[in-house]
């Protein structure tokens, strides 16, 4: 009898289960890099369970391949452009891409709702707060440079920076010859500049312009990657492709097709450039330590 309530239980708990499987073809931006980090993370995570993954560089692929298709995963921007270009029903999950970036070329497609969702690259306002109150507590004014992308999210920057006992100034930047006149501008009056994902302005021949001034002003930047880091920002919070792969492994598990509401990243990572520090005058904690303070407040998971 008891040998049967245990089939009975295991039984009902299989039920209970989504029993979700089918085909995954993963799209990626280019060959190489984070693209093929995340895309070979999401076929480990992915192995042994009811989900095929196949990888490609081709939306083309999508359209003319030999099998159906249950489900699409997109890795950057060019990867979601080109494969909602197709203009096929097949659900969408979108990775390694800032928000702005999702939004605006769903818009640009009209895709239906609830046929596509996200990962976003951002990481949440009130874990960037925490995140500078444990780099550098003593810095009480901060600044950030905004466009027509990201000026939308400054209210919750400012929330979340006012929670933890932190001014948030900023300055918008809609034109290229606007940028060092702005950015002089902020610099005049804050302590820190914080980078969040903008194409705009955190453009790859304008990075170099951006931290050259604020190093001239003696200010610290946060960055928002570890290219960023070694390019010469102070620190960054960011997320690796196969945090976002595990992550990503984790929505299609749960939800197989029934995609749920875009998110940000549930877990990160923290790179900080000694060098700059030093020549800076600053203090700060090693990555180890600040990734335990991080953890233990509630508010920076």
């Amino acid at each position: 009898m008891l040998q049967l309530s245990r089939f009975a239980l295991a039984f009902l708990l299989c039920l209970a289960l989504p029993a979700w499987g089918g085909s995954i073809a993963v799209v990626i931006s280019e060959a190489g890099g984070a693209y093929s980090e995340f895309s070979s993370t999401l076929e480990e995570a992915l192995a042994g369970t009811n989900w095929a993954v196949s990888t490609t560089a081709q939306a083309e692929a999508l359209a003319h391949g030999s099998g159906h298709t249950d489900l699409v995963v997109t890795v950057g921007s060019e990867a979601l452009r080109k494969t909602l270009s197709k203009g096929e029903s097949t659900p969408v999950i979108a990775t390694l891409l800032p928000r702005q970036s999702y939004e605006k070329i769903v818009a640009e497609f009209r895709r239906h709702p609830g046929r596509h969702t996200a990962v976003y690259l951002d990481q949440p306002a009130a874990r960037q707060a925490a995140f500078l109150s444990h780099l550098l507590p003593a810095q009480k004014k901060v600044g950030m440079l905004l466009s027509s992308e990201t000026k939308a999210a400054a209210s919750h920057y400012r929330l979340a920076f006012g929670n933890a006992g932190v001014k948030l100034d900023s300055e918008e930047v809609d034109a290229e010859a606007a940028l060092l006149p702005a950015l002089n501008a902020l610099l005049g009056r804050v302590n820190v500049l914080i980078a969040i994902p903008d194409s705009t302005i955190y453009r790859r021949n304008n990075i170099k312009a951006i931290l050259i001034t604020a190093f001239r002003y003696q200010r610290p930047v946060i960055g928002y990657s570890p290219s960023f880091v070694n390019a010469g920002a102070l620190a960054a919070l960011h997320t690796t492709p196969a945090q976002i792969a595990r992550q990503t492994a984790d929505m299609i598990l749960s939800h197989g097709t029934s995609l749920p509401a875009p998110t940000g990243p549930n877990q990160f990572a923290i790179a900080i450039n000694s060098n700059v520090a030093e020549s800076l005058n600053l203090s700060v904690p090693d990555e180890a330590t600040l990734r335990r303070a991080m953890l233990a407040n509630k508010e920076a998971r």
